[in-house]
């Protein structure tokens, strides 16, 4: 049986929060203080392919050692995650789905781990706490995270919702697009992508993060603004403090059944319209 994290700290030190970013083609690390400043500068190392788990829990253990102690982690991961354990991760190795990832950062690193969904967690490093707030993540693929009074809407998956010419936001946004039809035309997706989900959502508010935000070229609305890239970072000390993104305990596999039914759809006026035809 591996040993259990040490989470002990002295009575005098403060609290230090390793957090870790993982993405598609860099994996980053930064410390943080107990108000969630950067105490260090920032460490990345590229993605290894194919990305595994074998292959990236290593990694993070020798950001880790190069940027000194520590007392908890925060993950960032590009994919849904419950109850520390992966259910998907698109843009990674197709072994991910089923991995223990907090239990096996805790065996190796040897300290509480927390994680979530990395737009989840770059939105905590770039809201307002005010209204309906929204987070799209320009990266690998296309990330979003939506909050209400501060408040997260967790799982927000639509990166893999129709979008446009029957492809979803993801295969049109991704950086394979960016680099398929180049910035121009790209960008002019990410225009309409915006339109589209100011309409449907009706934010007070987005914040466009991610490694290609800094390749966002077009006007945007007076309530959207480009975050920097270490809000991926600096969010995760959110983890460790807000209820709605605490799910202890983390180390245990959901049960089969745990699915959410769907509610019955509702009949709409054209529905009822067919009927009396």
């Amino acid at each position: 049986m591996a040993p259990k994290p040490n989470t002990s700290t002295t009575s005098h030190s403060p609290t230090i929060t390793l957090a870790i970013d993982i993405g598609g083609s860099g994996i980053k690390g930064l410390l943080l203080n107990q108000s969630g400043h950067a105490m260090s500068e920032r460490v990345r190392m590229v993605t290894p392919k194919p990305a595994t788990p074998k292959a990236i829990v290593p990694l993070i253990s020798d950001i880790a050692k190069t940027l000194g102690r520590f007392d908890r982690v925060s993950v960032g991961f590009p994919g849904v995650i419950h109850q520390g354990w992966v259910k998907t991760a698109p843009n990674l190795d197709a072994s991910w789905p089923g991995t223990d990832l907090v239990g096996e950062l805790e065996q190796y690193l040897q300290k509480p781990v927390r994680a979530a969904n990395d737009a989840d967690v770059q939105g905590y490093g770039a809201i307002k706490g005010q209204g309906v707030e929204m987070v799209i993540t320009l990266g690998t693929g296309f990330g979003t995270a939506l909050f209400i009074n501060g408040h997260l809407v967790p799982n927000l998956e639509i990166a893999h919702h129709p979008f446009r010419k029957q492809q979803t936001y993801e295969v049109q946004l991704g950086d394979s697009a960016l680099k398929n039809v180049g910035k121009k035309r790209w960008n002019l997706r990410l225009a309409k992508a915006i339109d589209i989900l100011d309409r449907v959502i009706n934010f007070d508010h987005l914040y466009i993060g991610g490694g290609n935000g800094k390749k966002v070229t077009i006007p945007l609305p007076s309530h959207a603004t480009i975050v920097s890239n270490t809000a991926g970072l600096l969010g995760g000390i959110a983890l460790w403090g807000d209820p709605n993104v605490v799910l202890p305990p983390q180390t245990k596999k959901p049960g089969k059944g745990t699915a959410r039914k769907r509610a019955p759809r509702k009949k709409t006026s054209k529905t009822l319209q067919k009927k009396k035809d």
